[in-house]
């Protein structure tokens, strides 16, 4: 895809050894990440990437990407980045986030990138970030600031 997303620079150390199975595995398994055609990109420590190409029936009455779609990917994406760095049998659960929308989501696809500001034992605080693709130029259309909990002893 014609978007290149900034370097992923970690200075996380995971402390689950399977983070990224466990991560993969965990975005396989929601169903809303299915249903719209969202897939994950770049993946590392504290970082996370999820696109997803246009369909119309993910669109407002304008016609562009509607923003519980923008909301919906740019949340896992923050999710997963925490996720990343969590513990060997901990899941993650939104407590809160907060979007502006910047722009409309007006393109080919969305990429949407979660990055961890803070990992604690039990609270996680990330920003994302959405971009629209149209005609190979990035759009900044919507920036997010998010808190996740950890859950330990979460049986799959």
């Amino acid at each position: 895809m014609p978007h290149t997303a900034r370097p992923v620079r970690s200075s996380f150390e995971p402390r689950n050894p399977d983070w990224e199975a466990t991560v993969r595995g965990s975005f396989a398994r929601q169903k809303v990440m299915s249903l719209i055609g969202a897939e994950m990109g770049a993946l590392a420590p504290g970082h996370c990437e999820i696109r997803l190409p246009f369909r119309d029936d993910l669109t407002q009455q304008n016609g562009f990407f509607h923003a519980g779609i923008t909301s919906t990917i740019v949340d896992s994406a923050g999710g997963y980045a925490g996720l990343t760095l969590m513990p060997v049998g901990a899941d993650v659960l939104t407590v809160e986030f907060k979007l502006n929308l910047l722009a409309p989501a007006d393109g080919e696809f969305l990429v949407a990138e979660g990055q961890v500001l803070k990992s604690g034992r039990n609270l996680v605080i990330t920003r994302g970030e959405v971009y629209a693709i149209k005609n190979g130029k990035a759009t900044h259309c919507a920036t997010m600031q998010q808190t996740l909990m950890t859950m330990h002893g979460k049986e799959k």
